[in-house]
């Protein structure tokens, strides 16, 4: 039985039993699986960055109209005060006595105060509208990008 090892052995570090084209082979199958699976992941780095530029503009387009929406929203705050104001001033050039005077201006200050507590209540329903419509695009992303996980994991 000693003689039997002596010559498996002898067979396993001969360079007879090295078959070059079976090592070619074998070498062209991991190269060839390598490129497969870096051009996937190629595939996979280019979808994520236009997505993520997909995104990007979504979101600064969100950013614009919200900006233009919010400026429009308080443009029209300073005409109704300026209009209010001016009104108020006129009526004030025909006081005829110091009570009417505080009455007027009683009345405009108290009416100047609900109109700025509805102004703050719309400005901000119009900022939380614009900061979900900003953040509409990322959120979407991000959802995506962890269902993508889900299913891969």
């Amino acid at each position: 039985m000693a003689f039997a090892k002596k010559t498996a052995t002898d067979d396993v570090f001969s360079f007879s039993s090295f078959d070059p084209s079976k090592f070619s082979d074998n070498f062209r199958d991991f190269a060839e699986k390598g490129s497969a699976k870096t051009k996937e992941a190629i595939a996979k780095v280019k979808e994520a960055s236009e997505e993520a530029s997909k995104t990007v503009e979504a979101t600064l387009q969100s950013a614009q109209a919200g900006t233009v929406e919010l400026g429009m929203s308080a443009i029209g705050m300073v005409r109704s005060n300026t209009e209010s104001s001016l009104a108020h001033l006129e009526a004030l050039l025909g006081v005829k006595s110091v009570s009417e005077l505080f009455e007027l201006q009683t009345a405009f200050l108290k009416k100047q105060a609900e109109v700025a507590v509805e102004q703050v209540k719309v400005f901000t329903e119009t900022s939380k509208k614009v900061a979900e419509d900003v953040s509409k695009p990322g959120k979407a992303a991000a959802e995506k990008a962890m269902s993508s996980f889900k299913m891969t994991a």
